[in-house]
């Protein structure tokens, strides 16, 4: 009876392995004002097996937000974890008091109400916490959504925009589960991400109909690069990257996407009604030295990496079952998109010099210009209107994926060469790879400016960035800065930075406090 109960218990593991489940599509939520509620719950990834989660309005992930350009957008983000957490709109130039960095906390049963007014290009965002030392843990466990940004220049082209039918939304994760299946949250453990994820769906496939798909992909992967392509080797074309759609569609066969990132892709399934194919993941062919490749090579190798039978794996994403066409499709691919006007690298304001160090190889923990973050540190002050070339050179033996808040950038290089095509757009993630390489981005600090609440600048792998690696800026109005205090007859009492704690520092903006009650700002622009 025994053996009987035990074949019987193997053969229920290896099929609910194998079982293909109907691919999750979020629901939406179309603005301008949003209700969101962080909370727990739980998932069956296995079937019988409830596996604790937390999710934004449901038990994992959150709903599409649906954002119009002009829109005056109100979030009402209620926290019912046990945790303190924050949210943050990754992508969005906002003010920094509503970007949800790690100063925005919401404490638990607690609602946090930024509100800002659209300013964003036809894209694809998304949203999710950062907490410091908690971001990790709370994406691992769920909580991530996207922002669909919509303007008058997208829907002028004909363009699948049929969302959950010719228009899906992807966000690729990996989870690591405990021998009880519970998600581990434990940064320790972070390398043994073995279950694969598309929307939270294990083994995901979705009826596709035979005609042109639009895919909006995020790689929301905590650590994990991908490089995807089709089962059939056939090309697609990439329309847009993380701030907006590129000037014309660029032909690809594989695209590698880091942690943060986003790709819209087009997909011509034309013609293949009643056949199935996969969008992959080409493993053997991530470069070595980046996480989710088969070879990590350099010092201070990655504990247990090799463990891991994702890392230099090909293995399904997603499966496309493809099904009749629908009543008005899509069948043709545009030959131009929108104009994309990258900034000039003439007139530029400063140039900024960044590296990237490791005190322990490829573990890390990890620092830019040889510091780790510090909450009461603003490393950077930048005026506002300021353009300025950001400067990179990884000198760690693994590839980072650096995000600047606030701003989108136009990559400049990458190791002395023009990007990709499909990276000559709007960008807010760039991967530097490792071993000495090099890249620039340009960018431009409009708008916004607030001398008290920074934005981030950090690594995307979230374990890097919850040990350290990540840095903070405020852009500050010219108009506003007083510059020299010691023309005064007045009484320096003490020095205090923008968090009320007392300073000898020279290099962030500081308040000086009078004997005759007052208070005036410096700020030292290095």
């Amino acid at each position: 009876m025994k053996k009987i109960l035990l074949i019987t218990m193997v053969l229920f593991v290896i099929s609910s392995i194998k079982a293909q489940n109907q691919l999750l599509i979020p629901p939406t939520l179309t603005g301008p004002n949003f209700n969101l509620t962080i909370d727990y719950d739980s998932v069956q990834f296995f079937p019988g097996v409830f596996t604790q989660t937390a999710g934004v309005n449901g038990s994992i992930l959150g709903p599409t937000l649906i954002i119009n350009n002009g829109d005056v957008v109100t979030m009402n983000v209620e926290n019912k974890l046990v945790d303190t957490t924050t949210m943050h709109w990754h992508g969005v130039h906002l003010p920094s008091e509503m970007d949800g960095g790690p100063h925005s906390k919401i404490f638990p049963n607690t609602t946090w109400t930024p509100s800002w007014t659209s300013m964003e290009r036809a894209s694809t965002m998304w949203y999710h916490p950062h907490l410091h030392h908690k971001t990790y843990k709370h994406v691992m466990m769920g909580v991530s959504g996207l922002i669909i940004n919509k303007d008058s220049d997208e829907g002028a082209l004909d363009l699948p925009r049929d969302y959950g039918i010719d228009d899906i939304p992807l966000i690729f994760q990996t989870k690591v589960m405990d021998a009880n299946y519970q998600i581990d949250a434990n940064m320790m453990n972070s390398v043994m991400d073995t279950l694969f994820l598309a929307n939270a769906t294990r083994n995901a496939y979705f009826d596709a109909p035979a005609q042109i798909v639009r895919f909006r992909i995020l790689n929301g992967s905590p650590m994990r690069v991908y490089n995807i392509g089709l089962s059939n080797g056939n090309d697609f074309w990439v329309i847009g990257s993380d701030g907006g759609l590129l000037s014309a569609p660029v032909q690809n066969n594989r695209l590698l996407i880091a942690p943060g990132e986003r790709y819209e892709i087009l997909v011509d399934l034309s013609g293949m009604q009643g056949q199935n194919i996969s969008i992959l993941n080409y493993g053997t062919g991530i470069p070595s030295s980046t996480y989710g490749s088969g070879t990590m090579m350099g010092g201070g190798a990655i504990q247990n990496y090799n463990n891991n039978h994702l890392n230099g794996a090909d293995f399904t994403m997603l499966s496309l079952n493809v099904i009749a066409q629908t009543l008005n499709p899509i069948t043709t691919i545009p030959a131009t998109l929108v104009s994309v006007n990258p900034y000039s690298q003439s007139n530029v304001d400063e140039n900024r010099q960044f590296t990237f160090t490791s005190t322990g190889g490829q573990s890390g923990p990890f620092l830019i210009n040889g510091n780790t973050f510090d909450m009461s540190q603003v490393n950077y002050v930048i005026p506002l209107n300021n353009k300025e070339i950001w400067s990179f050179t990884n000198q760690t033996p693994i590839a980072h994926p650096f995000h600047i808040h606030d701003v989108q950038f136009n990559i400049l290089e990458i190791n002395g060469a023009a990007p990709p095509l499909h990276m000559q757009g709007w960008k807010d993630i760039l991967l530097i790879p490792g071993h000495m390489s090099t890249a620039k981005f340009i960018t431009k600090f409009e708008d916004f400016a607030d001398d008290n609440i920074p934005f981030m600048y950090h690594c995307h792998m979230l374990v890097h960035e919850d040990e350290g690696m990540m840095g903070q800026f405020t852009v500050v109005d010219n108009n506003t800065l007083i510059v020299d205090h010691n023309n005064t007859n007045k009484t320096l009492l003490k020095t205090i930075d923008i968090f009320g704690r007392e300073t000898n520092a020279n290099n962030q903006l500081l308040f000086y406090i009078y004997d005759d009650g007052t208070v005036e700002k410096k700020i030292i622009i290095e």
